[in-house]
């Protein structure tokens, strides 16, 4: 598959989840204010009832005590004597069948239009007696007369369940100076105005009072009816995880693929050249001419030589590649000394450095360096150290490698390869130890090699519990620098 196809469908989806959650997230705000606002509608309408009936509670006192008053009066014109001969003369009267004040049925109907009269005249002067009253002596009446707060809450009950609100509040009443007077347990009076819902009590009046009233559980409320839609922005989120750690896994098998196919052309190329070498050398053996010339044969017999062990090194750098899919391949660990494992290394790739008119020098300055590793391995390293610094090598300078050991923090042992090769750039440090990771160099084939020797080095030093890192400057050379626990030193596996 290629790249922009790659990128193209990345950049559909990156697109498609974006909207999907952009609108998630929208629904979820429109049914979060949705939601505040049918709370706060149903909270008004049971503060205005509350008001009202608060009111309506207030005029029934009133009403009650002007009756009261009323009717105490009747009786005690009932009780005098000379209006109760009168009655019991007119009833006599009527007995007798004799009309009232010796009238007729008009005159009956009449005191009937009276009687309804008084009646209507009583029933108004009565709520005018009550209204005056309330604008009198309403003011007069304590607080707890008209507010008490067992009605109010009673009242606050009722009305909300009336309206759906089945949530728990407190509550607090102020007076017009905005004086809190009392309040039920748990009011908060430094809530925010979000949570406060607050009405007028007795506006009507010339002595009002404010409640206000909060909710605790209003958030737990409104997020229980949309809690729903939390699971699907949470899925969706983890699909968005996935979907970029599989984009992520996609460009990296992809370059993975890439440098496999670099690898195997390299591979390919470095194979071929000792094997054609060693097929031509073996075809001019068989020339009668050649065998008889002593010189000729020592010549070839070298050629051979060289380019067998040269075959035989590729093949041992390939199979390193096992290191890398068996990490618990059976590594033989035994206490080294590293100083005398550098000095031998550096004697063998002596002749190699001086044949292309370089040098290489070694520095050991560690008093103690005796550390667990597997022999052979560890000499590989120092040994693809050594290789890489003539690999990169500059044209206009002879090569010039150094080895150097010391001692720090008293329980590690350093060692320092550096040359003064072509050194690395700043974004290639990151990516030398990968494998099959390759520096370019401008021409493909000019630098030998299958992008391995690093990683093996990386892998086989965190398996000796060391750590490895890189000095580099382009065009002035590079040091790799590996710090080992000295033997009897704790290593972590």
């Amino acid at each position: 598959m290629k790249k922009s196809l790659i990128w193209l469908l990345t950049i559909v989806m990156a697109i498609t989840f974006g909207a999907l959650l952009y609108f998630q997230i929208m629904y979820l705000e429109n049914m979060v204010k949705m939601r505040e606002e049918q709370f706060s509608e149903g909270v008004m309408r049971s503060l205005y009832s509350t008001s009202e009936f608060m009111e309506k509670q207030e005029t029934l006192h009133f009403l009650e005590e002007d009756v009261n008053i009323i009717e105490s009066s009747l009786i005690s014109d009932y009780e005098d004597p000379t209006l109760s001969s009168k009655v019991d003369n007119s009833n006599k009267k009527a007995s007798l069948g004799y009309p009232a004040g010796g009238q007729g049925v008009g005159a009956r109907y009449r005191n009937m239009q009276e009687v309804i009269r008084s009646q209507y005249l009583y029933q108004k002067g009565l709520i005018t007696e009550v209204i005056l009253s309330i604008l009198r002596d309403s003011g007069a009446r304590p607080l707890m007369e008209r507010a008490d707060s067992t009605l109010i809450k009673n009242c606050l009950s009722t009305e909300l369940a009336n309206n759906g609100l089945n949530v728990p509040f407190v509550f607090g009443v102020y007076n017009t100076r905005n004086n809190l007077l009392y309040s039920t347990e748990g009011y908060d009076v430094n809530d925010d105005a979000h949570n406060n819902y607050s009405i007028q009590l007795f506006p009507n009046t010339d002595v009002t009072y404010r409640l206000s009233v909060q909710f605790p559980t209003k958030s737990n409320y409104i997020f229980s009816s949309v809690r729903f839609i939390i699971p699907t922005l949470a899925f969706t989120v983890i699909l968005l995880i996935i979907f970029l750690y599989t984009v992520i896994l996609i460009f990296r098998q992809k370059k993975l693929s890439e440098m496999k196919t670099d690898f195997i052309n390299n591979m390919t190329h470095e194979l071929k050249t000792p094997i054609s070498t060693i097929s031509l050398a073996g075809q001019m053996l068989s020339d009668p001419s050649i065998r008889k010339s002593p010189a000729s044969l020592a010549h070839l017999s070298e050629v051979i030589t060289d380019e067998s062990k040269r075959l035989r090194f590729q093949v041992e750098k390939v199979l390193q590649m096992s290191v890398f899919d068996n990490t618990g391949s059976a590594l033989k660990f035994a206490d080294i000394d590293a100083n005398n494992i550098i000095e031998s290394v550096a004697n063998t790739f002596k002749i190699k450095v001086e044949k292309y008119g370089g040098s290489i020098s070694t520095n050991i300055e560690a008093p103690e360096a005796e550390v667990r590793v597997d022999e052979m391995q560890f000499t590989n390293v120092i040994f693809n150290l050594l290789d890489n610094a003539v690999k990169y090598m500059r044209e206009d300078e002879e090569p010039r490698l150094e080895i150097s050991t010391r001692n720090i923090n008293g329980n590690k042992l350093e060692i320092r390869v550096s040359d003064n090769g072509i050194g690395i750039k700043k974004d290639d440090l990151k990516r030398i130890f990968e494998k099959f990771y390759r520096v370019s160099t401008g021409n493909r084939h000019d630098v030998k090699g299958f992008g391995l020797g690093l990683a093996y080095v990386k892998k086989m030093i965190t398996l000796f519990g060391g750590t490895i890192t890189v000095e580099s400057e382009l065009g002035k050379g590079s040091t790799f620098i590996i710090t080992l626990p000295l033997s009897g030193v704790e290593v972590s596996e």
